[in-house]
């Protein structure tokens, strides 16, 4: 552009050059670009977890809930997504885990009682304990001493309740369970011999408000006759239901039972919540088993006597300062499960 000089004024020329514009353009276009990206990101996401939300089945939401130190820290409550008798009708609502039908109960005992193995319980037997298990008011805490042909059946009988098997041999321990890890065996070692029983009640009883007392932790015993190298936690469980059907009773040099039948009288005495545990005795028709449990589990407590094999006693928790473990004297004690046995 030219300029006129002829002007009393110098005329002055400003040029825009046309990057300026542009460049506050550009800008602009890239902000929009950004603000745009973000916005579609955070539609979509929630587009998607709403989808997501709506396709979950209500049903599989499960809830684990604290539970009682009878039915342990194990067990696990369900809440119920509706439909049938137990739904939960509010947020939080907890419902029991149904048992197992009666038919299927009653299948298991039939074929486990007609199974080819030499050692096993008897239907009248077996059905005992699977009665007991059944009505339990809440998941049983099953403690079984001896892996036994039935084991299988005590866990599926305990289907919502935790069942624990003490045994002496920890190479078969560890070998059953590897075949089946859900079912939890500890191996223990036994101390004691089948022909040391008199010599082993006799410090019992001298030691009954001290060491052997029926009320106690066996963790921190010194009885001869407790079983005190399980794990810590199993001390701390209220058992509902004792089995003890271990270690081998046969001849004077094999373990015997005394331990494990003076040690089921000591934890079902020594519940901190619940009255009662159901204590079983198999195989009763030998020495060991009759005087240890007339000794321990008490004759007033027999309820039930099966086929010559089975004892069932019904032992109620005791308080801390109490130090025998029958009601009755020892001698009564023994005529009334004598009385009991006759009916076998």
């Amino acid at each position: 552009m030219k300029s006129n000089n002829n002007g009393n004024g110098n005329t002055k020329l400003i040029l825009l050059h046309p990057y300026i514009q542009k460049q506050g353009t550009s800008n602009r276009v890239w902000l929009l670009a950004v603000l745009t990206f973000f916005t579609v990101v955070f539609l979509l996401t929630l587009i998607y977890t709403r989808d997501a939300l709506v396709r979950s089945p209500r049903s599989s939401m499960r809830s684990v809930v604290p539970t009682t130190s009878s039915s342990s820290s194990w067990s696990e409550g369900i809440v119920a997504a509706g439909g049938g008798a137990a739904a939960a009708t509010s947020v939080g609502a907890v419902a029991v885990p149904p048992p197992l039908p009666t038919s299927v109960i009653s299948t298991l005992v039939h074929y486990a009682s007609r199974s080819n193995e030499s050692f096993h319980m008897t239907h009248p037997e077996l059905k005992s304990i699977s009665d007991v298990l059944r009505k339990c008011s809440h998941p049983c805490n099953f403690l079984v001493f001896g892996l036994t042909h039935e084991t299988l059946l005590w866990k599926a009988l305990n289907y919502h309740g935790r069942t624990v098997v003490v045994e002496e041999n920890r190479y078969y321990a560890a070998y059953f369970e590897e075949l089946h890890p859900d079912i939890d065996v500890f191996d223990v070692q036994y101390t004691t011999r089948a022909g040391e029983m008199d010599e082993l009640l006799a410090s019992a009883r001298e030691l009954a408000h001290q060491e052997c007392r029926p009320v106690q932790n066996l963790l921190f015993s010194e009885c001869r006759l407790a079983i005190n190298d399980l794990p810590n936690h199993m001390y701390d469980v209220d058992w509902d239901v004792i089995l003890v059907d271990g270690p081998r009773g046969e001849g004077a040099e094999a373990p015997g039972r005394m331990m494990s039948i003076f040690t089921a009288g000591v934890l079902a005495r020594s519940k901190k919540v619940g009255g009662k545990t159901h204590v079983f005795v198999h195989d009763y028709y030998r020495d060991v088993e009759q005087i240890c449990g007339d000794e321990f589990l008490c004759g007033e407590n027999l309820v039930e006597a099966i086929n010559g094999m089975l004892a069932h006693f019904v032992v109620e928790r005791m308080e801390k300062d109490s130090f025998q473990f029958c009601r009755e004297q020892n001698g009564t004690a023994a005529a009334a499960a004598a009385a009991a046995r006759s009916g076998f």
